[in-house]
């Protein structure tokens, strides 16, 4: 496990990111990192391009982070993906798709704590920026 999931691990979970046998948080990065998905810029593309920009801008920006339905997030994501979540979580798909509704939108407002993406996808850059805030802000 690299810095940055070591990061992310601990702020999620204070979020309750932990499932029963396989843990929530290292399923929602490993989406995040799915090539298919294309990081955190793919994934606020696909729900801006699924008709939920409000949703995903809100998420990114430094207000209120809007809530997303199990049912929009399937939509957004597609099937394929929540069902291999689910998989790997050992649940339903509709299980699935309420833990990651729940967890998203705080897991791309932790990533985007100024509002804005990363430039260039450098998620470890944003690591060490959330690091760096914690201890020596």
């Amino acid at each position: 496990m690299g810095l940055f999931d070591q990061v992310l691990g601990g702020a999620l979970n204070g979020l309750g990111g932990n499932t029963g046998g396989n843990n929530l948080q290292d399923v929602v990065m490993q989406l995040i990192n799915n090539p298919k998905i294309g990081g955190l810029e793919g994934l606020v593309k696909a729900f801006q391009s699924g008709g939920l920009g409000e949703i995903v801008n809100s998420w990114v920006g430094t207000g209120q982070n809007l809530p997303v339905s199990p049912e929009q997030l399937q939509s957004a994501l597609g099937s394929e993906q929540v069902g291999a979540v689910a998989s790997q979580l050992g649940v339903s798909q509709e299980e699935a798709g309420g833990q990651l509704a729940a967890l998203l939108p705080k897991v791309v407002d932790l990533l985007t704590p100024n509002g804005q993406l990363p430039q260039g996808g450098d998620l470890m850059a944003q690591g060490m920026e959330l690091l760096k805030g914690k201890f020596l802000g």
